[in-house]
């Protein structure tokens, strides 16, 4: 007798059966925590500041010298950034996009819209105490 390598129909399994798709599971989140300490960052590096920006570090030296961010230097010469320099470059490279101005003259604009955030914070701190609806902003 011969074996046939075939299975017979009647030790066939049965087809799976389909069922709905289960709903869709979270991805697991995970977190690595290096030996650093979790202390507030006090300064950036100009190789951080222009990473942290997707800018080259000679276009964020740029900016510097055209007064649209400020930086302090070291005893070496190195620049060194406040923490929230990067969001400024972001705000210059956004204003850069949305108006046809060179990086020159967005200088005067930021200017002049940090003159109009402290107008604004100024307005709103003497009409705090009043309960008009009349403002405006």
């Amino acid at each position: 007798m011969t074996s046939d390598p075939r299975p017979r129909a009647a030790a066939r399994r049965p087809a799976p059966v389909v069922r709905a798709a289960a709903p869709a599971h979270r991805p697991v989140l995970n977190v690595v925590v290096r030996g650093t300490a979790m202390v507030p960052v006090r300064r950036l590096d100009l190789e951080l500041v222009a990473r942290r920006s997707g800018l080259h570090p000679d276009l964020v030296r740029r900016f510097v010298a055209l007064g649209l961010v400020d930086a302090d230097r070291d005893a070496g010469g190195r620049l060194w950034f406040a923490p929230d320099v990067p969001a400024k470059l972001a705000r210059v490279q956004r204003l850069r996009a949305g108006l046809p101005l060179n990086y020159a003259s967005l200088g005067v604009v930021l200017d002049l819209l940090d003159r109009i955030a402290e107008l604004e914070a100024a307005l709103r701190r003497a009409n705090a105490g009043s309960r008009s609806d009349e403002s405006w902003i």
